[in-house]
């Protein structure tokens, strides 16, 4: 019993030793308790975001690309009404596309060529020197009087009707060719007996004007022609087309042929 208090105390500075032994051991624990939570605070767990969902800013993207014109002109026609036109009869003419009336209404009927043609009728030996009578025909000739075939009796190295005969090949009255020289153009041709120098001058065409029921046969390049309030100058002629000017607006109308 006298001992007592001190078992009781040596029992309580044993306790105290081993818990100041277990402090160091404690606290160790608590640091990397804090290191540990420090460093899932500065340096977080990163999850990959899923893809993010366009598919609405994609719609308008398109959308936009693909814009539909409004059009106002030629089918709606909000802006530009169509045109009603009368006739000579009265009747109504609805002008949509602009060529239901005026030059691209025109229709090309018919276009023959024009020719320039030379010709050997015949050989003169009654004379000193042999003379050969020539025909020349110029049917595209602005002068109305030079489009019938013409004859003209000329001489080796004379110049008659444009003509100069250069050389005579073959005997002189019994010739097997004749070498021309056109002195309007300057083109050198040749022509045989029996046989035409022939080539294509120009063209005269047949045209019809439907709306006003008109027709203009035989018509040239230069001709006047009057339809639809307004005067139209044929301005070209070729084998395929025929082109009008239209003097009001000074427009160009390119009229094809198809037979």
């Amino acid at each position: 019993k006298r001992n007592y208090e001190k078992i009781i105390l040596s029992i309580v500075l044993l306790g105290l030793v081993g818990v100041a032994g277990f402090l160091p051991v404690l606290i160790g624990s608590d640091q990397d308790t804090m290191k540990n939570f420090v460093y899932m605070l500065t340096n977080p767990r990163v999850v990959q975001l899923p893809d993010l969902d366009t598919s609405n800013q994609d719609a308008v993207i398109s959308r936009i690309k693909s814009t539909n014109t409004l059009d106002l002109s030629t089918t709606n026609r909000l802006f530009n009404p169509v045109i009603w036109q009368k006739n000579k009869e009265g009747g109504l003419i609805k002008v949509v596309s602009g060529n239901e009336v005026g030059g691209g209404a025109v229709v090309v009927s018919k276009i023959t060529p024009l020719y320039f043609e030379v010709t050997l009728l015949a050989v003169i030996t009654n004379e000193a020197t042999p003379t050969y009578q020539i025909s020349v025909e110029n049917q595209a000739s602005d002068v109305p009087a030079k489009r019938r075939a013409q004859s003209h009796y000329i001489s080796l190295e004379e110049k008659t009707g444009g003509l100069q005969l250069k050389n005579v090949k073959g005997p002189a009255t019994n010739p097997t060719e004749l070498d021309i020289h056109l002195t309007d153009s300057g083109q050198n041709i040749t022509v045989a007996p029996g046989t035409s120098y022939r080539r294509v001058d120009g063209y005269v065409v047949d045209l019809k004007y439907p709306p006003e029921n008109l027709t203009f046969n035989g018509q040239r390049v230069g001709a006047q022609l009057n339809f639809a309030g307004d005067q139209y100058n044929i301005i070209a002629i070729d084998e395929n087309d025929v082109i009008l000017l239209a003097q009001s607006n000074q427009k160009k109308f390119v009229r094809p042929y198809a037979p």
